[in-house]
């Protein structure tokens, strides 16, 4: 799964960025709303995670102005802790907001959520046929039996396209 993490506080980012890497993400930075645009409307992501008070452009705008070119699912994580902020975020287009400070778990659980619902999955396992991806757990197992599998094997059985007739 691919995240864009848009944030300028420099040791937030690498925390951030690196937790997610630890966690199987593959991460790309920006840390201004202007390299965070750009990014987040060249390339696709499973999710963006966005912060508002940016330099050069606010989050705000730049999730105004990705709503107009794209779907994809936006946690905004900021300091700005009002009802009216998290609001105003929501209904900008934002699918899910987590204040700072917050607990590395959370976000992980929420952008597991998230992209889950976009994919159209409520739950955190995919079943085709007799093997079952879990993405919480980041396991495989075929017929009940645990597929032992490297980082990157995971990551490429959950991102290809197979259908029941491949396994």
């Amino acid at each position: 799964m691919r995240v864009l993490v848009v944030e300028d506080e420099p040791e937030l980012l690498q925390v951030t960025a690196q937790a997610l890497r630890e966690s199987g993400f593959a991460v790309d930075e920006a840390a201004d709303g202007e390299e965070g645009l750009y990014k987040a409307t060249t390339w696709e992501y499973d999710a963006i995670v966005l912060d508002l008070m940016l330099p050069k452009i606010d989050g705000w705008t730049l999730l105004g102005k990705l709503r107009k070119k794209k779907k994809t699912p936006v946690l905004i994580l900021s300091a700005r802790d009002g009802v009216r902020d998290r609001v105003q975020g929501l209904d900008i287009g934002a699918d899910d907001y987590l204040v700072k400070p917050f607990e590395l778990s959370e976000l992980l659980a929420r952008l597991r959520a998230l992209i889950r619902r976009a994919a159209g999955q409520a739950l955190p396992q995919i079943k085709i046929g007799d093997v079952t991806v879990d993405t919480r757990t980041r396991t495989v197992t075929k017929d009940g039996s645990l597929a032992d599998l490297t980082g990157r094997e995971y990551a490429i059985v959950e991102c290809s396209p197979f259908s029941a007739a491949d396994w």
